[in-house]
């Protein structure tokens, strides 16, 4: 943040007479250390917004955070007879059930970030127009708050493993860092998509087909090994894919995920990361005016 003081002379009175200071608030500038480092320092701020998140979320609702498992489970059992059973689209040598929820487990936290996140700055315009804050905290919050559903719809996918006999090895462990592919993809996203909306508000109504191709385009009900080389492994140009695919690898011990694959989403999501970030602090002056 840049503090900005000046002197300028008070109403009515000449230039010879009594002035008074004028502080001007401004977004601070700077490369992506800045950014963060300005993120770090206002963490309590992005606490409290993710948690007003979560409250919000499930405020007033009768299952509370089991839906975060309702969601994954009844879309698995749809696929499961469409696509498993009338379909037979093949699922890797592993149940057709297990496969489809490890995958909308993480499909289901990005999808519901990046809806949440796109929206955020839209509907909080009272912050926004009265008080100086990095605005990035808001869009980022989102993301952060879905942590928790992702949690707990993991033990839908626990229960399903131990059902059908299946325990992963020390494999399992790469869940973290692909999850943080996850979010991180879903942040940047967000990020993007809220600050188009502030301008555009065409984004609301583009929003809901975006993540609808997004999910056709990501091997969710199907592998990416109906795909031959190099279609499968540049299906990495879609993060979310080499999260899904890497979560079933981790877990189930599928064969569809290949290095190259994760490697290449890993890089695309710190593209679009560092594009969105900078996007946001290009445009963020103009959104006190606009909203």
């Amino acid at each position: 943040m840049e503090v900005v003081s000046s002197e300028q002379p008070s109403a009515g009175r000449s230039r010879d007479g009594p002035t008074h200071e004028v502080t001007h608030i401004e977004a601070g500038r700077g490369p992506a250390l800045v950014v963060l480092r300005e993120l770090w320092e206002h963490r309590e701020l992005l606490y409290f917004f993710a948690w007003r998140d979560v409250k919000i979320r499930y405020k007033q609702t009768a299952l509370g955070a089991a839906w975060a498992v309702l969601q994954p489970l009844l879309t698995m059992l749809l696929f499961t007879v469409v696509f498993g059973r009338v379909a037979k689209i093949p699922s890797d040598g592993v149940p057709y059930p297990i496969f489809a929820y490890a995958a909308l487990l993480p499909w289901t936290f990005f999808s519901n970030a990046v809806t949440l996140s796109s929206m955020s700055l839209v509907t909080t315009p009272d912050l926004i127009t009265k008080v100086y804050f990095p605005r990035l905290t808001i869009p980022i919050a989102s993301p952060l708050a879905g942590v928790l559903d992702f949690a707990v719809g993991g033990i839908g996918l626990i229960a399903l493993c131990a059902y059908y006999g299946i325990f992963p090895g020390v494999e399992a462990l790469l869940v973290l860092p692909l999850f943080l592919l996850a979010l991180v993809t879903a942040t940047a996203v967000g990020v993007i998509l809220s600050a188009l909306n502030v301008q555009y508000r065409d984004v609301r109504y583009a929003l809901p087909f975006l993540v609808q191709l997004w999910f056709f385009a990501t091997p969710i009900a199907y592998p990416s090994s109906l795909f031959g080389e190099p279609w499968r492994t540049l299906l990495g140009l879609n993060p979310m894919a080499g999260v899904v695919e890497g979560f079933r690898w981790a877990l189930l011990g599928t064969s569809s995920a290949s290095g190259a694959m994760v490697l290449l989403s890993v890089g695309m999501a710190l593209v679009l990361l560092v594009c969105g970030f900078a996007y946001f602090r290009r445009v963020e002056d103009k959104f006190a005016d606009v909203i």
